[in-house]
């Protein structure tokens, strides 16, 4: 069974949208899909078949002031606003609305990861939690402490995926998976040091004290993830698609011609996949 991994990293993850634009455009598809954070919109638009829909979030809609500004905070909102992103552009009478029916007919699995705020643990949310007009787990996915607060779902409050499970191979593995692709959004190679996880879980509500805690080792558990799947990669279970730069873009990088780069790198790195999977 063939599996695909988007593990996120904010605006950098406009690499990952090139490279599932790339497999639309070669009709490739998977029999898992397994997302983290900003993975989990490349994931759903890559499922709904909207090729360059994603671009058009990471190039265009991005630099709008509803999507992410001071002006947000100000209003009472919080910095990144998810509920535009999710709701106002992706609902059925939003600008860009989501094609709700082709993620519907995928008949493969669908993981989406959330992090629960009270237990800190990952949360594995599958497409039967996505419903017309109903996009909260991508935004729980994706919610970043602090920069986009919290998601409440069914009445349990959840952060961003990547704090439990930041790179789960072992989860697609779990569900059967013999070949994975694992998209990264930094060189392969790349370490995380935890200096900004620790900032920002020192301003974590108290309530949220192991869901910190989480955050205070994310770091090691992705580094520990990606030697896994290094090695995992050596035995050919595992293919990294991975920017050999990230051309200057981090998590909220807003510069266009950086943002355009580092998508074609990921449309041409995509194209590494057809071997792999077929």
């Amino acid at each position: 069974m063939t599996g695909v991994i988007d593990v996120g990293g904010g605006l950098r993850d406009i690499y990952g949208a090139g490279v599932f634009d790339t497999c639309l455009d070669m009709n490739l598809y998977f029999d898992c899909c397994i997302a983290v954070s900003a993975g989990a919109a490349n994931v759903v638009s890559f499922l709904a078949k909207q090729d360059k829909r994603n671009y058009r979030f990471y190039t265009d809609y991005v630099f709008r002031k509803e999507y992410m500004s001071i002006s947000n905070v100000r209003d009472g909102r919080h910095f990144l606003d998810l509920d535009y992103v999710y709701g106002e552009l992706s609902n059925d009478d939003g600008e860009d609305p989501l094609d709700y029916g082709n993620i519907e007919n995928y008949n493969g699995i669908l993981n989406i990861v959330a992090t629960h705020a009270i237990t800190g643990r990952p949360c594995y949310f599958d497409k039967s939690d996505i419903k017309p007009n109903n996009f909260r787990i991508i935004k729980a996915s994706s919610s970043i402490p602090i920069v986009c607060g919290r998601t409440e779902i069914n009445g349990q409050i959840y952060y961003d995926g990547g704090i439990a499970d930041p790179i789960p191979i072992k989860k697609a593995l779990e569900l059967g998976c013999d070949r994975i692709v694992l998209i990264l959004t930094r060189p392969k190679d790349f370490e995380v040091l935890p200096k900004t996880d620790l900032m920002i879980a020192s301003l974590m509500d108290e309530e949220c004290h192991k869901c910190a805690n989480a955050l205070r080792v994310r770091s090691l558990r992705y580094n520990r993830m990606l030697r896994y799947a290094r090695r995992l990669e050596e035995e050919g279970r595992c293919l990294i698609v991975a920017p050999d730069d990230t051309c200057g873009v981090e998590t909220l990088t807003r510069d266009k011609d950086k943002l355009d780069a580092l998508y074609h790198k990921g449309v041409e790195d995509g194209k590494k996949i057809k071997d792999f999977i077929l």
